[in-house]
């Protein structure tokens, strides 16, 4: 498994209206092929940052299969407008511990 690891900078005070956005975003996630879980984190010292953590099969479809379907489209329509700075993403690999 891959986890998507985006961070979402918006303006503190439209805080609520993203994360009410973040809701109907999370559908078009969910119903991604490939998609395991999501996860989103409100920063404590920066509350205009949030942390997007995805859980991928594959870095593919992440950024192939989703980028390339109308879910992402649907996603980037309800949050994009928050959007305060370009999200900086970044693919990290699971491994199991022993």
């Amino acid at each position: 498994m891959f986890v998507e690891h985006a961070e979402l900078t918006v303006a503190p005070e439209q805080a609520e209206e993203f994360e009410a956005a973040f809701a109907r975003g999370r559908e078009a996630l969910a119903e991604a092929e490939g998609c395991r879980w999501t996860e989103l984190l409100r920063g404590v010292e920066r509350p205009g940052t949030w942390l997007l953590l995805v859980g991928w099969d594959s870095v593919e479809a992440h950024t192939v299969g989703f980028r390339q379907s109308e879910g992402f489209t649907r996603w980037r329509a309800a949050v994009g407008p928050y959007f305060a700075a370009a999200p900086a993403v970044q693919h990290f690999a699971t491994r199991v511990r022993r």
